[in-house]
This record gives C-alpha cells, structure tokens and sequence, in this order.
C-alpha cells in the first residue's frame, strides 16, 4: 500500500505550477522583444553561442527536483512491515512537602544541606533511575498542587524539580492527606501498571486524615511510599524573608524557637495504610536504592510500538539530488570546444 504520511506538503505543488506559468509568460514576452529586434534568423546568426533549448531544459529539471523534494516532504511510504519493541515500567507521583519545615537544617544527619535540598537530590537521583517509566511531581504544604502532570519526559521533570521551593505555596501547614489525594488525581487511566505516591515530608501532619487517605489510594490501585526526611531530635527552622534572605529563626506565638521535628511514627503510619513502605533518609544513597528495590516489585505495563510502513524518501530524494546535479552541468551557452557534438539544436 502506497501512502503520504504528511499530505499537507503535497499543497506545495501549486508553486511549481504558479513557476511553469511565470516562465511562460516571461519566454512569450523574451519571444516578443526578439521580434522587434530583428529577423529571429539574422539575430541567431549574431549570436552562435546562445542556445534555444538549454535555459528550457535547465528550467523544467530544476521544477522536476522541486516536485520531487515536495514529495520528499510529505514522506510518500510503500510496503507495509510491522516492528515490535516491549517497553516496561510503572507511573510514579512524586509528593514533595514544601513547608516552612523543610527548609530546617538537620547538622546530626547533614550540616549543610536542607531538607528541600536534600529531598531535591534524591528525587534528581530517583529520575536517573527511570527508564520506561513516567514521573510526575506533586507539591504540598497547607494545600497540594500538581507541579508537573505525569510524562516520560524525564529532562523536563528535573527542570521542574529544581524551581520548587517552599515560597510556591503560600497556605503553610504540612496537608499530606491533600498531597495524597491530589497525587491519586494524576495517574492515567492504564491498567495492568503499578502506580506509585512517593511522599517526601518531614512527617507533621497539622491537618489530619492521612491516614484515611492513603487507605482510599491504596483501595484505588496506588501505593504510597513515604521517605521520612529530618532528625527525630528536631532542628530549627531558619526565617526567610521575601527576599529570599534568612533572618534568624521562626518564632512561634509563645516567643520560642520553632523546632520541628521528623514525625516518623505518622510516617510509618501513612506507608502501613497506602499499602507501601517506610524509609528514613539518613543517607541518600542507602534510602534511594531502598526505594527503587520497593518500586520494582510493582507491576510494570508493557506495551508494543508498531512500525507499518517504510519511509521510502530517501529514494526520492536521491533521483532529486541526481537532477540537480545535470542542471549543473548544463550550461547556459553552447560550449564552443563541444559544438561539434550537436546535442541541442540551434
């Protein structure tokens, strides 16, 4: 079966046609002139080197390779031949906390990076990871958004990944039960894939009903992973002003020191209920890979890509490549070293 895959191009033609009528024209009226000039015998005996024909031919092979390079546009296929590549993986929803919390500096487990910052790391890490899969971000604190809608584009997920921040959500707090629901929203509608929520959150949960959350995902199909990030013992949270700069530390009503601390039996709570696992991200490298041997027991869709026809442009191409290079090679004029050939007629 012969067939275009982009048709749209074949409107082109019209040019080619609009070309013809102009040379038309233009050759009419060369005629014209010529006339008046003089007897068209007596001017082609002044001129023994000007060819009739040539300009002519150079014309119509030039307008051949244009049609056959508009052909090339439009893909013409021919042969039908079916190719099948198994592609595996899951669906994953990333839930990041963005609260104020997360900016907290935990120095017993690491003294110079945040919590964001950490989170960031091991999610960038996460995504290297994936092959088949798709990923999708979720950020959350009094309420729950989606960053990025799930995709296979990994590059733009990253992109995404480095511009959150806590000062995207203005409505503090720490939702998980909205970043769960929210997350639950965003997954496609295939069957026969295991879909994930990993929670990334530093387990204070000032809004309640995560756990019922998660036992309704759960029920859904997802499971809910959940990566405690932060020190059991607590660490204060650095006041960051509008501009970006820290001044000190949150104070709370009372006029003491905000402490925020890893909650991690509401962490293991909300993993037990989504049907998932709980991990301490004590080291990135010990939780990531803790994580991915979690992931790979879910099931992964496979699909088959079909290839039904062969591109056949390139031969096209080649006869237009061919043309232009005999337009090349013929010359306007006769040359006077191979007029003896006789090939055009005077």
């Amino acid at each position: 079966m012969f067939r275009f895959e982009d048709p749209k191009y074949l409107y082109l033609l019209a040019v080619v046609a609009v070309l013809a009528l102009i040379n038309y024209v233009t050759y009419r009226n060369r005629k014209k002139r010529l006339k008046r000039f003089g007897d068209p015998e007596l001017v082609s005996q002044l001129m023994p080197l000007v060819s009739k024909w040539r300009p002519t031919v150079k014309f119509w092979i030039l307008e051949a390779a244009l049609v056959l390079l508009i052909i090339m546009l439009a893909r013409p296929q021919f042969g039908k031949t079916i190719s099948q590549k198994q592609k595996a993986g899951i669906e994953a929803i990333v839930a990041i906390d963005v609260s104020n919390s997360m900016r907290a500096v935990d120095k017993a487990v690491d003294g110079n990076l945040s919590r964001m910052d950490r989170a960031k790391m091991i999610i960038t890490k996460l995504i290297d990871q994936f092959t088949n899969d798709r990923v999708g971000l979720v950020i959350f604190a009094g309420d729950a958004f989606i960053q990025l809608p799930i995709t296979s584009d990994f590059v733009s997920a990253k992109m995404f990944l480095s511009s959150i921040d806590p000062s995207m959500i203005r409505e503090q707090g720490t939702y998980i039960a909205a970043a769960i629901r929210t997350a639950s929203l965003g997954f496609t509608q295939r069957e026969h894939v295991g879909k994930a929520i990993v929670l990334i959150t530093d387990g204070e949960d000032h809004e309640g009903e995560a756990l019922e959350a998660a036992k309704e995902a759960h029920e859904e199909g997802r499971t809910v992973y959940v990566l405690g990030i932060g020190s059991p013992k607590g660490s204060l949270v650095p006041n960051v002003d509008s501009n970006g700069d820290t001044n000190g530390y949150m104070i709370d009503n009372t006029g003491q020191e905000v402490m925020s601390k890893l909650n991690e039996q509401m962490c293991q709570d909300v993993a037990q209920a989504g049907g998932g696992v709980y991990i301490h991200v004590e080291n990135n490298a010990t939780a990531l890979k803790q994580l991915q041997e979690a992931l790979d027991k879910l099931e992964k869709a496979e699909s088959t890509l079909y290839s039904d026809y062969d591109e056949q442009f390139q031969a096209v191409g080649l006869l237009a490549l061919i043309l232009l290079i005999i337009e090349i090679c013929i010359l306007d004029r006769r040359n006077p070293t191979l007029k003896k050939l006789k090939l055009f007629k005077r």
